[in-house]
């Protein structure tokens, strides 16, 4: 069965119910204004086929930054530019918290585990996992050290390859994979065990799907659609494969835990489990364990490998960016000392560079769907509690304001007159106030050392001209993908 007939058959079920139920209940509080919407399909029409985005930033320039779509039957308010999603998220952060569901996800994660889960959970779960990741080397030397590590077995593997044309994509998601294995699993896992790479590729997978026209659709339309087959079966499944994997580790650490020594995030957490076993409603149960381990999981791995293939295809593009960069590289750290995270501060340029492959790929443009936490006022309207809020932190990554070219490449807008790191209040890739990302400090350390130690030890190469590089994303939805290529890595 095709979209358009599913289209056709959700219309049809969808009256029905409209007509069994009555006005719907989000007619309550005072919505910014928008679109009217019709019955069920909510404002599809005024949906532009290449995306959410693509609408969001239409109705933008007719409603302001702050408007209401409906996304099939449920309003969700849409918040654009730089000072609206601050404004919301930092200055009414507590009211802006809660967390919306994603439908392509949602069947397995059903509001569970560190990302997903709201309320006292949520809270509960952020605060024991950010100490639990501290505890075990977030933000230490400890950490910095595993990815010093993890870049040199990823050299030693780009060098197999003498370079011949290869796809970068699996091993991006093994080496950033890896940071957080070893801190949720206590291991590393070989680049060729089959098992890891299945996760990965269906990790990546879902991402895909999820960010793809169809999990979109799915989106406005989950309530219907999820009865029918398509592409959210998958989803469905890949997301079970890996909760089976995950929950196979679960019962190996419960095999040789030892309480006197945890090993990792999961043996913090079974301890957790057996000091609370006795409390009534307690958050640390085996659900959480193995939702909240899959988001940071997947959080961990998905996020900082997507970051590093954009910035290879951008040097491809750009190639005197990355001869500048390796310049920098050399003058700072050598051909033959590790990159270090105190080299930093003395390389702005590679530090720009960073940034602004951050703001450019745009990687999650409307940010994970949030929802207020109780009945709140937002700039002379009333958000009912549950109203559904996108951050369309795109708006803010490419705020005019701030960035003199927002569509355009250019470290520059990281940098001020004296070729120093400049920072921009608009910079947010990682998303802002209570619900920002909580492996940021992991995700900053990766990308540097890992950029810095592949372009250290080769120069990149292309079968294509530069010119002919297209920097368009293959899919963009929930995620911006971008597009599948092949690049060589020459020994330098």
């Amino acid at each position: 069965m095709d979209i358009g007939s599913l289209l056709l058959l959700a219309t049809l079920l969808g009256l029905l119910l409209l007509l069994a139920r009555g006005p719907a209940a989000s007619r309550k509080g005072r919505l910014p204004p928008g679109p009217r919407p019709l019955p069920l399909l909510g404002n599809i029409l005024q949906m532009d086929c290449h995306g959410l985005l693509k609408s969001f930033l239409a109705l933008r320039d007719k409603y302001g930054d702050v408007f209401t779509i409906f996304l099939g039957s449920r309003p969700v308010v849409v918040l654009c530019g730089t000072e609206a999603v601050k404004e919301a998220l930092v200055e009414k952060a507590e009211e802006f918290s809660g967390r919306a569901p994603v439908a392509m996800v949602d069947s397995v994660l059903q509001g569970q585990g560190v990302v997903f889960a709201n309320g006292e959970t949520w809270k509960t779960l952020r605060r024991f996992s950010l100490a639990t990741l501290r505890d075990f080397g977030m933000g230490k030397r400890t950490i910095e050290e595993r990815i010093q590590e993890e870049a040199q077995c990823l050299v030693e593997e780009l060098q197999k390859s003498k370079g011949a044309l290869l796809d970068p994509t699996f091993l991006f998601h093994s080496i950033t994979a890896n940071i957080i294995c070893s801190i949720v699993f206590g291991q590393r896992f070989s680049y060729h065990d089959k098992q890891f790479q299945d996760v990965l590729n269906k990790f990546n997978d879902t991402f895909t799907l999820t960010s793809s026209l169809w999990g979109q659709i799915f989106e406005l339309f989950s309530g219907f659609l999820k009865f029918f087959p398509g592409p959210h079966r998958r989803a469905h499944n890949n997301l079970t494969f890996i909760s089976a994997f995950i929950a196979e580790n679960v019962e190996k650490h419960k095999e040789s835990l030892d309480p006197s020594a945890p090993r990792d995030f999961i043996d913090a957490y079974l301890l957790r489990m057996e000091k609370e076993k006795g409390i009534a409603n307690t958050k640390f149960h085996y659900r959480n364990l193995i939702m909240t381990v899959m988001s940071l999981f997947f959080a961990g791995t998905e996020t900082t490998s997507t970051t590093l293939r954009y910035a290879c295809l951008l040097l491809l593009k750009y190639p005197w960016v990355a001869e500048k960069v390796q310049e920098e590289i050399d003058h700072v750290i050598g051909r033959n000392c590790l990159p270090d995270l105190k080299d930093r501060a003395k390389m702005p340029y590679t530090d720009a560079v960073i940034h602004e492959t951050q703001r450019f790929s745009d990687l999650l443009p409307m940010a994970v769907p949030h929802c207020v936490t109780q009945d709140t006022s937002f700039r002379g309207y009333l958000l009912p509690k549950g109203t559904e809020v996108y951050p369309a932190l795109s708006t803010a990554l490419h705020d005019p304001r701030y960035f003199e070219k927002p569509h355009a490449f250019d470290p520059n807008h990281f940098l001020d007159a004296q070729g120093s790191l400049k920072k921009s209040e608009a910079f947010i890739p990682f998303s802002s106030g209570k619900r920002t990302c909580l492996g940021e400090g992991i995700a900053r350390m990766e990308l540097f050392l890992f950029f810095t130690t592949i372009l250290q030890n080769f120069s990149l190469s292309s079968s294509m001209h530069p010119d002919s590089i297209d920097l368009t994303p293959r899919v963009s939805g929930v995620g911006n993908v971008p597009p599948i290529y092949q690049l060589r890595f020459h020994p330098r």
